[in-house]
């Protein structure tokens, strides 16, 4: 893959130095959000998922007029070169990076779905792809590891699934789509605050198979977003088709492990950051 030297700029400064990580010891609760005692809808192995409804609760969601420059979250779901990620952390986007160490980052150009908060990006060679479950039925009370680089850095939370609700997005990319709500219920130790910049990466079950794209969350609620699977397999069909080149398993994360998976496809550029230069 081409290279490319990036500008010091402050915020990929920020992204960069999240590279130079150590693997930490991990724990489900570690700066958690409050959150209320499990009811029986929450325990593992819950009633399954319905299907979407018209009657699914709403989240409003207020974008920008103009796009911005930033960073996120991509994973490689084709040996290829082809990478997931949130439609908002590119869209407007003229030139884009996906950063592969310090400073450095290769050249990248996306598709972004016009009815959803999904990006599907292209490189000159990738990384080995994380293995998709996006046709697999979901109960209500699974768990969900989120991996990425949230704030800039790396980090993890944990989460499990409550049901489904519609984003309503109001000005630009304005639409209604149907994702999926987590109560977050742990994360890695000393991440604290925001999970800006999570965005984009996957959504990864108990037997290590990505599920969805995050793609928002609720701070006050301690909610986090990702995209449903019927989405996001809509996405994917109407560009890269529905197979996948070089997906490698990846280890089953646990709530004592989910840390050092995520430094694991990090060190091997199955999730990496994202980071838009310049837009229109």
């Amino acid at each position: 893959m081409a290279r490319f030297r990036l500008p010091d700029w402050a915020v990929y400064s920020a992204v960069v130095a999240g590279l130079l990580f150590a693997t930490l010891a991990r724990r489900e609760d570690a700066d958690a959000p409050v959150f209320a005692p499990e009811t029986p809808a929450d325990v593992p192995g819950g009633r399954p998922l319905p299907a979407a409804s018209a009657f699914d609760p709403a989240i409003l969601v207020e974008t920008e007029g103009r796009p911005q420059t930033g960073f996120g979250t991509a994973f490689s779901i084709d040996r290829g070169g082809t990478w997931l990620t949130a439609r908002h952390v590119v869209d407007g986007c003229t030139r884009l990076l996906i950063l592969t160490d310090a400073g450095r980052g290769v050249d990248a150009r996306g598709w972004v779905d016009p009815n959803a908060d999904i990006a599907v990006i292209s490189t000159e060679g990738g990384a080995a792809a994380l293995p998709l479950a996006l046709d697999r039925p979901l109960r209500v009370g699974e768990r969900a590891f989120h991996i990425g680089y949230p704030q800039g850095s790396p980090g993890e939370a944990t989460s499990r699934l409550i049901g489904r609700e519609t984003l309503t997005v109001m000005g630009r990319g304005a639409r209604r789509e149907g994702v999926l709500a987590w109560a977050e219920t742990g994360r890695t130790d000393g991440l604290k605050g925001s999970l800006g910049g999570l965005s984009g990466g996957p959504a990864v079950d108990a037997a290590g198979r990505v599920v969805g794209v995050t793609v928002a969350e609720n701070p006050r609620r301690g909610r986090i977003y990702t995209t449903a699977p019927e989405t996001l397999a809509d996405a994917l069909s109407a560009t890269v088709g529905a197979g996948q080149r070089g997906a490698a398993p990846m280890t089953p994360p646990t709530v004592e492990t989910y840390g050092r998976v995520g430094d694991r496809l990090r060190r091997d550029l199955r999730v990496a950051p994202i980071v838009c230069l310049s837009v229109y």
